[in-house]
């Protein structure tokens, strides 16, 4: 409420300010210094302005209170749960008042003033309290309509101010009732250039075409038969100040859409994720304001770079984790994301499949945290019952990994999880997939993990020679591997420094 009480006094103090320059500044100046009045024509003349700005201020006020009063419903409601129609109306209505205080100028406030003063002068002159032709009303309606056009824009650019902060009380109150952001379903817009534009324009015209009414009002009194070469010469001097404020108001706009617009791309650009700093090139404000944008940047690559960190730490820690449960596989899911790597590389894959495929090597057994002790740490061999558990912890294994709720960039991981014991012969589990149908993650991190499964201590057996390793592996590409990455893992292995096992 207190909010709303705010905006209204604003509203009527900008206006009492607008219309003092306007009417009574500029209107009343121009009427008593442009006209020759005698004394009690004074009087006359200030009666008429008198009974028009208090009819005017009449119609203006109705019409005022019609277009405050959808915003007003919303303030002076005493009941706490007010119905999202009535916000959307009231916020709309709130960002359109800087129009609809142009219109009130421009028509109440205008008309209310200009038809009272033309009957009553009228009135005055057929009385003979007035001894001025009746010409003069009609230049004194030019001058009405210049002063009101003037008041017009003052009244914009004063309101639309005022209108800032009781929009984004709107906002907050439907945003905290009903989760509903008002400002995403705006259709108003009224763009920068379109206000350069009219301000320059008018703030140009405005001097030299309330000049010109004026000098036509006095040539009109001293000798007529100079009004047409006057005319020839005012008329070509406002035609160049017209073109010459155009020009203005273009090089004006341009100078600020220019940057404008590289803001704008720039933060569409951070939005797809290419984030890089712009350079910056100004020396006045935009300066300030692409440090900002260039700052901001800095601070998302930072903070970025450490949430990438935490994450690397995070399935790291995890694998660990997975691992320390069972001490004769300790290691294992580090090793089998360094061989996938390895292939990976071989293969040319880029940075980011790489990193991706390293975080699902990281996490492909994650799902025996799922099995149980007894199954799972077995010594023995193991039962078809027992063996049928420990096939499970594929789907385990993605079904925790998806509850996390991955960021869209690491959704390809899931694949890798719980496809990493198919068999390209359509033998291997949980769903049988054969050949391509496979996924990529899965055949590559299959290989990896089946040598350090054959290479790795057991307690029920030793780990066997790298090179009778390969021979399986080599034995088993196409059948129960991916041709292509065994072909690379042991291209790979041939480069390495040897283990005394390859030779056992």
């Amino acid at each position: 409420m207190e909010i709303f009480q705010h905006f209204q006094r604003t509203i009527i103090k900008n206006y009492l300010l607008g219309s003092f320059i306007a009417v009574f500044g500029v209107g009343s100046v121009f009427i008593f210094q442009t006209l020759s009045l005698k004394e009690d024509e004074f009087i006359a003349m200030g009666s008429i302005i008198f009974l028009s700005i208090v009819t005017m201020f009449g119609f203006e006020f109705l019409v005022y209170q019609e277009h405050i009063r959808p915003i007003k419903d919303v303030y002076h409601k005493t009941d706490p749960t007010i119905r999202l129609d009535l916000l959307l109306t009231a916020y709309h209505q709130t960002e359109r008042f800087p129009l609809l205080t142009v219109k009130r100028i421009m028509f109440p406030h205008f008309l209310g003033l200009a038809v009272p003063s033309t009957l009553l002068t009228v009135v005055f002159i057929r009385g003979g309290f007035l001894s001025i032709p009746y010409s003069y009303i009609l230049y004194a309606w030019c001058g009405a309509f210049l002063v009101a056009i003037l008041h017009a824009l003052i009244e914009f650019f004063l309101t639309f101010k005022a209108c800032h902060k009781l929009q984004g009380d709107l906002i907050r109150k439907t945003m905290e009732r009903y989760g509903v952001d008002p400002s995403k379903q705006s259709t108003l817009f009224i763009s920068l250039k379109q206000k350069i534009l009219a301000a320059s324009l008018f703030l140009a015209l405005f001097p030299i075409l309330l000049f010109s009414l004026a000098s036509q009002i006095r040539l009109s009194i001293t000798d007529s038969a100079l009004l047409v070469d006057y005319w020839k010469w005012a008329g070509a001097l406002i035609l160049i100040i017209t073109v010459l404020a155009f020009y203005g108001a273009i090089l004006i706009f341009k100078s600020i859409e220019g940057p404008v617009k590289e803001l704008v791309n720039r933060f569409e650009k951070v939005e797809l994720g290419h984030v890089s700093p712009a350079i910056n090139t100004y020396t006045d404000e935009f300066s300030h304001l692409f440090s900002g944008f260039n700052h901001m940047v800095e601070a998302i690559n930072l903070r970025d770079q450490k949430n990438v960190q935490l994450l690397d730490q995070f399935f790291a820690v995890v694998a660990g984790t997975l691992d320390a449960r069972d001490p004769y596989t300790a290691g294992h899911s580090k090793r089998v994301a360094e061989y996938s790597v390895m292939i990976a590389r071989q293969c040319k894959w880029s940075l980011e499949e790489i990193d991706l495929l390293n975080k699902a090597a990281l996490l492909h057994d994650i799902g025996k945290i799922g099995i149980r002790d007894d199954v799972l740490l077995k010594e023995g061999k193991l039962t078809d019952e027992e063996f049928d558990q420990i096939k499970r912890h594929p789907v385990i294994g993605e079904e925790i990994v998806r509850g996390v709720q991955l960021t869209e960039e690491l959704l390809p991981i899931l694949p890798g999880i719980k496809h990493h014991h198919e068999r390209m012969d359509g033998f291997g589990y949980p769903d049988r997939l054969k050949g391509d149908e496979i996924p990529v993650f899965g055949r590559l991190i299959a290989v990896a993990d089946a040598f350090d499964a054959m290479t790795s201590d057991r307690p029920y057996r030793k780990g066997m020679p790298y090179g009778k390793a390969f021979s399986i592996l080599q034995e088993g590409k196409g059948t129960q591997w991916d041709k292509e990455f065994v072909e690379a893992f042991l291209k790979t292995m041939e480069k390495g420094s040897g283990d005394t096992r390859q030779t056992g």
